[in-house]
């Protein structure tokens, strides 16, 4: 690979998500100015939204507000911790997801009456809402003990932020386990490599194609999951707790809120880097070209 051209091409998608981000923070401020504070309606239905500061307040008292004293410590500061907090959690999320999913799309690739009774319900146990299945899990504190240490609140909403994650990733990786071409399975088959072995070296260098975007989907998804399940379970000490408190407190000015649910979604961009240190180090799997390199070397 050129490393001058992977520069520029890095160089071209930082561009194009800082244009994005200025086209948002321009309409933001455009609907601020042109739009009159009590938004307008038509015909009794709202079509444009309030435009008052505690409806819709400037970009940059967004910003500003994380100097302002929060108790003892600053805003900016304490939506560092709790997003960090956060942070933590839906990765924990994401590993559990990750380890079930490819679980179970290594037992529906190696049993065909496996993925044929278990695929429907994976994809029908993503029509339960959080906000039904919180609740649950929630209960199982003081019911439940694991090596002598009690269910605690941290632990549901890991669970059920990997419910989130584990979907993205059993789809992706059984349609990738799926991939090699069957010739290429019946040569190893020829060799009398043994099914541990084929997995190894073939199906699993060929997933990695399909993993990856599939592990990008549910890292964002262990990152909503988290903060869902800590405003259903009431956990404190999370973003998503955070972004409850200072809504109540958003009587006049919803600067804090809005600053809230931006740390939210740092915090989604943060765990997906994380997905990009595995990208780096599967790199040379990322591409199909790289993945039938690998058949070759085998």
């Amino acid at each position: 690979m050129n490393p001058t051209g992977g520069a520029r091409t890095r160089a071209i998608r930082a561009g194009y998500a800082l244009a994005a981000l200025l086209l948002v923070v321009g309409i933001w401020e455009a609907v601020k100015a042109l739009v009159p504070a009590q938004g307008v309606s038509l015909g009794g239905q709202r079509i444009l939204p309030r435009t008052t500061d505690a409806a819709l307040p400037h970009v940059w008292t967004v910003f500003t507000v994380l100097g302002e004293r929060d108790g003892k410590t600053t805003v900016g500061a304490t939506l560092l911790r709790t997003a960090g907090f956060t942070f933590g959690l839906a990765l924990l999320a994401l590993l559990i997801g990750t380890v079930v999913g490819v679980a179970l799309a290594v037992l529906m690739q190696r049993f065909a009456f496996v993925e044929r009774g278990l695929l429907p319900y994976i994809v029908v146990s993503q029509t339960v809402p959080l906000i039904a299945l919180a609740p649950l899990v929630a209960g199982w504190g003081g019911r439940v003990v694991i090596a002598g240490e009690p269910w605690r609140p941290w632990m549901s909403i890991a669970v059920i932020a990997s419910y989130l994650a584990f979907f993205p990733v059993a789809v992706g990786m059984l349609r990738g386990l799926q991939a090699p071409p069957k010739a290429s399975v019946e040569l190893l088959h020829s060799y009398s490599a043994s099914w541990w072995n084929t997995l190894i070296r073939l199906r699993f260098p060929a997933s990695v194609p399909h993993f990856l975007p599939a592990l990008r989907l549910a890292a964002a998804a262990s990152v909503i999951g988290a903060v869902v399940a800590e405003i259903s379970t009431g956990t404190a000490g999370g973003i998503g707790r955070q972004i409850i408190v200072f809504s109540q407190q958003a009587t006049g000015d919803s600067s804090r809120l809005y600053a809230a649910v931006l740390a939210a979604a740092l915090l989604g961009i943060a765990v997906t880097g994380v997905v990009a240190l595995a990208e780096f180090v599967l790199r040379r799997y990322s591409h199909p070209a790289g993945a039938q390199r690998s058949k070759g070397n085998a």
